[in-house]
């Protein structure tokens, strides 16, 4: 029994719970205050959080940062990542990484080819 406590218990055993039920209440909480921060950011677009930060607005930032969060805890818990070995969740979380930072490093060069193409007016390759 005292091995099955830890599976009660969310935010790395910073909340802990009695039953099953109520931690299912506990991570539909948490998931629904990060999904309500979003969809509130989404709809008033504060003015502040639209600067420049390492090319993009500061508000798609906050955006991807909670995106990851979410994506994150969902993994971790629903998926039961927390009770495999340290090196298969490393093998899959690394391999999500580097595959996703490859697409994004594709998406932002036929993105940034695209832009210099429709600023200049000129197409270098007609399909």
């Amino acid at each position: 029994m005292a091995t099955d406590a830890h599976k009660l218990e969310i935010f790395r055993g910073l909340v802990k719970f009695k039953s099953n039920t109520q931690k299912i209440w506990g991570v539909l909480i948490f998931l629904s205050i990060v999904t309500a921060i979003e969809v509130v950011l989404g709809i008033y677009k504060p003015e502040i959080l639209m600067v420049e930060v390492l090319g993009m607005k500061a508000l798609n930032w906050i955006f991807i940062i909670l995106t990851l969060v979410k994506a994150y805890y969902i993994t971790w818990d629903f998926m039961h990542m927390r009770d495999e070995l340290p090196s298969f969740r490393r093998m899959i979380v690394w391999t999500g990484v580097f595959l996703i930072a490859y697409l994004m490093f594709i998406i932002l060069q036929e993105g940034g080819y695209i832009e210099h193409v429709f600023a200049t007016g000129f197409v270098k390759t007609d399909f």
